[in-house]
């Protein structure tokens, strides 16, 4: 795979979708007939992508979604178990967990886009994106449990996102959820009808495109640092990073356009 398609072009692989429309990129998982299992070829194809977008300044708002009937259903258990080898599965574990944190680390925000199921690391996909929007039939598990095997690695993701019982209830039982459980619980944004998805991610993401690149790239790296710092410590570094925001081009216009009632020219720096 070549990377980010130029704006406006659809790059296809026979794994991944990569659309840019004006710095809005939308990686489309495409296993269809997999449930858009996560391959190890699929993460190659993911990573790919995702190193792309983080050296890529026009990138704006990355939006990855899933063909066919789901969102994706986890790791490719065949896969899996045609290498039974413990060396082979941490090296596995690792390169998931890689694309996960790069999904964290990327400097725009992240929006899943969910319909079907997103099960076991399909689950742990939608807890890693920074935003995520539903269809309110979607359903979520992470259902490592059912066949023997713990989900150790969307652990991670789900206890960064849900009180922690409720997360472990998910973990240990292997049930799903529905759309309107997990937006209570907090692992998704909102749950619409199935035709209103794009119309709400659409607005979500104009919403983002509408702010200061530079105070949105400044506010992700922030708000995913300070989340794993004490309060003393977080406070400190948010104050530091926010009078370093404030030195930027754009942090004057958007006060000076306040004061004179127009709207601000940014200008990304």
């Amino acid at each position: 795979m070549s990377g980010v398609s130029t704006a406006g072009k659809v790059e296809e692989s026979s794994l991944l979708l990569i659309d840019n429309a004006d710095g809005v990129i939308t990686l489309t998982l495409n296993r269809p007939n997999q449930f858009n299992a996560l391959s190890e070829e699929m993460l190659d194809a993911l990573e790919q992508a995702l190193e792309a977008i983080a050296a890529d300044d026009s990138a704006r708002c990355v939006i990855i979604a899933g063909a066919g009937r789901a969102f994706c259903a986890g790791h490719d258990l065949k896969q899996m178990r045609a290498n039974p080898d413990q060396a082979y599965y941490e090296a596995l574990f690792v390169q998931c967990s890689r694309v996960m944190q790069r999904i964290v680390s990327l400097p725009v925000p992240v929006i899943a886009r969910v319909h079907g199921i997103a099960t076991a690391a399909g689950c742990q996909l939608v807890a890693s994106c920074d935003l995520a929007i539903a269809a309110d039939t979607a359903r979520f598990a992470v259902s490592g449990i059912n066949v023997g095997l713990f989900c150790s690695t969307p652990a991670v993701a789900l206890t960064r996102n849900m009180p922690m019982k409720q997360a472990f209830e998910m973990l240990v039982t292997g049930q799903f959820i529905s759309a309107a459980q997990a937006v209570a619980q907090g692992l998704i944004n909102r749950a619409v009808p199935e035709d209103q998805v794009d119309a709400e991610i659409n607005a979500l993401v104009q919403a983002i495109c509408s702010k200061s690149p530079v105070a949105v790239r400044t506010g992700k790296a922030m708000y995913q640092r300070q989340f794993r710092m004490g309060l003393e410590d977080a406070y400190e570094y948010a104050g530091k990073v926010m009078a370093g925001n404030m030195m930027a081009e754009d942090a004057g216009e958007g006060i000076d356009a306040f004061m004179q009632k127009r709207h601000p020219q940014w200008k990304g720096r």
